[in-house]
């Protein structure tokens, strides 16, 4: 089996130290060179083509933005960017997914050693799955936590939902799960949508910071209203909540209304905020009147959630394998059973307004 050629690009020389020596130990990957910016690299990476690029955002001499933007704009090629967790990095990792970047790996200030250590096994899957996918899903159009530690269910969080009388409403809402590619999946679906629909409850896989900076910027772009969410905050027709970064969000019910309720707790198939925990609690108090939808993602968070929703009546959906960037969560949401239809990106506004 050909191994993947990976190529990576930052201006730490203990990030790239690291990350060639969690690869080296994959026989499946293969590091065929490094640079500390963008110029080396452009210069290495002409003689020996990778198939997946590691790139830092923040360096001197060129920026990973306007380098990405080269190379998307003439050999798109699968990106995995670095990013550090702040107010700017939240900006401008955004911004290279809105470009056309596979993924995002998330790193401290300190202690970057440890971290990437501990996210070895997440690493090698991500570039193991963004080797997998095609240039043209790679294109800038209108579109993360890694961690190996135990893998928890929902169960951690929300108790399992069981049959129980419930209040008669009206009140219809529809819940989203998404990660890798999410950005530019909800963009997309989003901006389609009417200022009239359903209220819409979302996880994006997303750590602290940056979920409030891609709320905003969605707010700006489309009709409905978009917000990270707040503990209390109703589930209204025109408004969609999307989960705060390192938080859980679940549904509640007074009477005939929702809201969401903003809890903490352990990670959640090794995410929080999880789509699991979400779904399960529209599960346990929506019931019937909700629409479940999961999206492109890696792994397998949300497919129980989602079999929860099916099985107490919710109508259920799975973005297909053609429009997904990948289709990880979608997939193992279909071998669980509980989707009832599977659909392509595009075929969700029409959904959530139906």
């Amino acid at each position: 089996m050909q191994k993947i050629k990976v190529f990576i690009v930052d201006d730490s020389a203990v990030v790239r130290q690291m990350m060639v020596e969690i690869l080296k130990h994959d026989s499946g990957i293969e590091v065929i060179g490094v640079a500390s910016d963008p110029l080396f690299a452009m210069d290495k990476m002409s003689k020996a083509w990778p198939d997946v690029l590691i790139l830092d955002v923040e360096m001197p001499r060129m920026d990973g933005i306007t380098f990405l933007r080269k190379l998307m704009s003439t050999k798109p090629i699968p990106v995995i960017i670095c990013s550090s967790l702040t107010e700017k990095g939240a900006e401008t990792t955004l911004q290279a997914l809105s470009l056309g970047a596979f993924e995002v790996i998330f790193k401290p200030k300190v202690s970057v050693k440890n971290f990437l250590t501990d996210t070895a096994q997440s690493l090698i899957a991500t570039v193991k799955a963004a080797a997998n996918v095609r240039a043209d899903r790679l294109k800038p159009k209108p579109v993360v936590s890694l961690d190996v530690s135990k893998k928890l269910s929902a169960d951690a969080v929300l108790p399992t939902p069981t049959p129980q009388a419930m209040l008669q409403t009206t009140e219809s809402l529809v819940a989203i799960g998404t990660s890798t590619g999410g950005t530019q999946a909800l963009e997309q679906i989003l901006t389609r949508l009417p200022r009239v629909c359903p209220g819409i409850v979302i996880v994006q896989h997303m750590p602290e910071k940056f979920t409030a900076s891609f709320a905003m910027r969605l707010n700006q772009l489309c009709e409905i209203e978009v917000r990270e969410a707040q503990n209390g905050d109703r589930v209204l027709p025109g408004l969609a909540l999307i989960a705060p970064g390192g938080r859980h969000m679940a549904l509640k019910r007074s009477g005939a209304t929702y809201h969401v309720e903003i809890l903490d707790g352990p990670l959640v198939n090794r995410h929080k905020p999880s789509v699991d925990v979400l779904f399960r609690s529209v599960a346990r108090y929506a019931g019937k009147n909700a629409k479940g939808i999961i999206m492109t993602g890696m792994g397998d968070d949300g497919a129980k959630g989602l079999r929860e929703m099916y099985d107490v009546g919710s109508q259920t959906f799975a973005q297909d394998e053609n429009s997904c960037v990948v289709f990880g969560m979608p997939k193992e949401a279909i071998k669980l059973g509980g989707v009832g239809k599977v659909c392509s990106l595009l075929e969700f506004p029409r959904i959530i307004c139906g």
